[in-house]
């Protein structure tokens, strides 16, 4: 059963490095990045250029290094967004007690939190909240579902 949860992290990650984000390099008029009528230091500029989430294994809350690059790429983004904040939502599975899963969600966001501190990013710039199993990301009751749903997702206020 672990392996096939690591199997499937890995191919998630994998699909994630494939993915092509836009030059912001100079940086358009208006806020907004090169090519892409994205605007600087907005929700879709933190996906676009870092990733807003970070994923788990079953009943863990330590950072993976995929999990780990892309919170380094966040940082280097918080650091040329310099006035933005963020909260960090720690989401788990359906499986567990909302008691255990809002507990369990927050060591999650606190872990992303600290990796952004330790980064270089100011505390007072990130906020944590729990979701526990409230919001997941994909219903269903598969490997796969629960695997998308064990996250951190970073929120630019």
């Amino acid at each position: 059963m672990r392996l096939k949860a690591f199997c499937l992290l890995a191919a998630v990650s994998i699909l994630a490095a494939c993915s092509s984000t836009p030059d912001t390099a100079g940086g358009a008029a208006g806020g907004a990045t090169a090519e892409s009528g994205i605007r600087a230091g907005s929700q879709q500029d933190l996906v676009a250029q870092a990733g807003d989430r970070v994923f788990f294994a079953y009943d863990h809350s330590d950072i993976t290094p995929e999990g780990r690059a892309t919170l380094e790429k966040q940082a280097a983004w918080m650091k040329k967004n310099a006035s933005v904040t963020v909260t960090v939502e720690g989401h788990c599975d359906e499986r567990g007690t909302r008691e255990y899963n809002l507990a369990l969600g927050e060591r999650r966001a606190n872990a992303v939190k600290n990796v952004l501190v330790a980064l270089g990013i100011p505390a007072q710039r990130v906020s944590t909240i729990s979701y526990g199993k409230e919001r997941p990301a994909v219903v269903g009751s598969t490997e796969a579902a629960w695997a998308q749903n064990r996250r951190g997702v970073t929120v630019v206020n």
